[in-house]
């Protein structure tokens, strides 16, 4: 898993073949229907429009092998899908030429352009390309008008058929279209790769789920039959030691089984939380307060203060229903494991908004060594642990407190570059005045 802020590099590479395969699949579509209409109306291989058609269709087809061995070769994908969109809109630019610029029914090609570039590099990438696309066609006509270039076919000039006002106006409806279609595509591509997040991040999250419910009841019961035991051996031990001189080899031998007993307990009462989390305490409560207590106490920790530091990006207004130590616990064990991956002095940056179908969405990201590829699909598993004085509990008692708040939890990985932890939580509704 790598982080990416646009996409996953293996989904953007795959869309960059799809869009390939989909030009050249229009390249031959184009090519059909020039012969098809040739020999429709008894006209030559080599008489215009059709012969630079072709000659544009071959441009296609070349390009497409270029792009492919790019693809296969480098590693620059962003600068492949840039310079190859750009390049549509030359090419787009030369259909319109040579099917009449000004008469030309081929101008919605530069939507389709924008549409499919949105897909690829969003809204950004797509106003530049709309902005490009708008530029071109102006300058085309322009030129034409003004006498500049000669009309590909026909003897006549714009300016001597068409009055200015219509070119200026034609113009304009073309840059609306562009940058209106460059608008609405480049929204709905954020929507939908937040949907392909979120149910990328679901579906995850509920095979884990499967995976740990067939331990639960097994974990209970062992946790329950190792409690009482404990506190049998605890009790015994400090009514020796009442007895024992202190400082002495007993005593000291009887404070490390006591200290040991402690950790027991805990890990006890840790397995306990994780097999049956109760949510009797749960309320609304405002995530960026919450998010704001947790983080001052952590940035005051003395292991921590010194060489990590703590952004957060919120959004004030988003509430969820859950046990405000539960959220605590969560926040926490996801503050510590970012730090304790940070070698040396790094930075965790906190980023709260909303997400799709009243989901809120709260992301973890920090600067460290990353997860190792052999850790991905165990890190929450009860008691795997890479750490050496670890108990291998604290993400999967994260899992399954977010679990029982009908939230999910994903995360994305570069070993050396960082983690990103993404909790998706069910938002409380904004109340409304």
């Amino acid at each position: 898993m790598k982080i990416n802020d646009f996409q996953n590099s293996s989904d953007f590479s795959n869309q960059i073949k799809r869009i390939i395969l989909s030009r050249v699949i229009f390249t031959v579509i184009m090519i059909i229907s020039c012969l098809v209409v040739s020999l429709g109306e008894n006209l030559s291989f080599f008489s215009q429009p059709f012969f630079s058609l072709y000659n544009i269709a071959a441009c296609i087809l070349a390009l497409s092998i270029v792009y492919l061995v790019w693809l296969n070769k480098f590693k620059k994908n962003l600068a492949l899908a840039y310079f190859q969109t750009i390049t549509d809109t030359i090419i787009v630019t030369a259909i319109i030429f040579v099917t009449g610029s000004y008469d030309s029914i081929f101008t919605f090609f530069y939507l389709v352009v924008i549409i499919y570039t949105s897909m690829l590099l969003f809204q950004k990438g797509s106003l530049i390309i709309a902005t490009i696309s708008c530029f071109q066609y102006s300058i085309l006509i322009e030129l034409e008008y003004y006498q500049i270039i000669p009309p590909f076919s026909g003897s006549y000039f714009l300016s001597n058929t068409v009055n200015d006002s219509h070119i200026i106006y034609r113009i304009i409806i073309v840059i609306v279209a562009c940058y209106a279609v460059a608008i609405l595509s480049g929204i709905l591509a954020l929507q939908l790769k937040g949907a392909k997040q979120d149910l990328k991040i679901v579906q995850e999250h509920l095979k884990r789920v499967e995976k740990m419910a067939a331990m639960d009841e097994m974990i209970s019961g062992i946790a329950h039959e190792i409690k009482n035991p404990l506190a049998s051996l605890s009790g015994s031990i400090q009514l020796l030691q009442e007895d024992t001189k202190p400082g002495s080899y007993e005593d000291k031998l009887m404070q490390i089984i006591l200290r040991e007993t402690h950790r027991l307990e805990n890990i006890v009462n840790d397995i306990r939380l994780f097999a049956k989390p109760h949510t009797d305490n749960a309320i609304d409560i405002k995530l960026a307060d919450a998010i704001e207590e947790t983080v001052e106490l952590f940035s005051n920790d003395p292991e921590w203060n010194q060489k990590i530091r703590v952004t957060a990006k919120m959004n004030k207004k988003l509430s969820v229903f859950i046990d405000p130590s539960h959220f605590a616990q969560i926040l926490w064990n996801l503050l510590k494991n970012a730090a304790q991956s940070i070698k040396g002095h790094g930075e965790i940056k906190i980023l709260l908004k909303p997400s799709l179908n009243n989901r809120v969405h709260l992301s973890i990201k920090d600067s460290g060594t990353g997860i190792h590829p052999k850790d991905y699909t165990h890190i929450f598993d009860p008691f795997y642990t890479s750490k050496p004085d670890g108990t291998g509990l604290g993400l999967s008692i994260i899992h399954r407190l977010i679990d029982t708040y009908n939230g999910v939890i994903h995360f994305e990985s570069t070993p050396g570059k960082g983690t990103v932890f993404t909790v998706l939580f069910k938002g409380v509704p904004l109340k409304t005045k």
